[in-house]
């Protein structure tokens, strides 16, 4: 095999393509071939993820109302209802989704307004405390809790109703057991519990029209 000399004092190599440089010459080219790969082309169409203060045009449907809205990406459903429609009744608690306090329905669901972005619900039926009344007069369940004193601060309440509201929905004649199920998210801390089963009970002989005591 031929010598090639490089510079004049340069060490004898052999001439043409050596082997690490085959090797460093592969690996580059594989490199390049992944990156401009269809797993590359697919990375890249990845969206970017919302900005927290990205605003949104969005429209939520409240009560059986439209509300058409601009809001930033990073609000929950709770801080919309109070703050920006003021539904009050949705209340303020631990917003962790631990008490309970701000549960509200969505497509008759119970769920709690604080871990929901108001962006995602677009599209679904959201009912909160207020939307239970007609008119001026009480829902059935909130009727009930009247009637049976299943309060005391009466902070917790509205979700209390919220939940209980869910529950008949889905079980007209719910069980004793599964009215303590339904309610389990929902904390008293005035310890009221006895009396807001018993109105869960009283609520869903009202709305099915057997209400009246003896």
């Amino acid at each position: 095999m031929k010598k090639k000399k490089i510079g004049k004092n340069a060490a004898e190599q052999p001439e043409g393509i050596t082997r690490r440089h085959f090797l460093t010459s592969m690996g580059t080219g594989a490199a390049v071939a992944a990156a401009t790969g269809p797993l590359a082309a697919e990375t890249a169409r990845e969206p970017e993820a919302l900005k927290a203060q990205e605003t949104a045009r969005i429209t939520l449907t409240i009560n059986g109302r439209r509300h058409h809205l601009l809001v930033e990406s990073r609000w929950s459903l709770l801080y919309v209802l109070r703050e920006k429609l003021g539904l009050t009744g949705t209340k303020v608690g631990c917003e962790r989704g631990e008490c309970g306090a701000c549960t509200v329905l969505l497509d008759d669901v119970p769920r709690y307004a604080c871990l929901i972005l108001a962006v995602e619900v677009r599209g679904a039926k959201i009912t909160t405390l207020e939307g239970l009344m007609v008119g001026d007069e009480l829902g059935p369940v909130q009727q009930a809790f009247a009637e049976e004193d299943a309060f005391q601060c009466g902070y917790c309440t509205p979700g209390q109703i919220m939940a209980a509201e869910g529950l008949l929905r889905s079980r007209p004649k719910p069980s004793r057991e599964e009215i303590r199920r339904a309610l389990s998210g929902n904390l008293c801390r005035c310890g009221a519990y006895e009396h807001i089963f018993k109105a869960v009970e009283r609520a869903a002989a009202l709305r099915t029209g057997k209400g009246d005591r003896v």
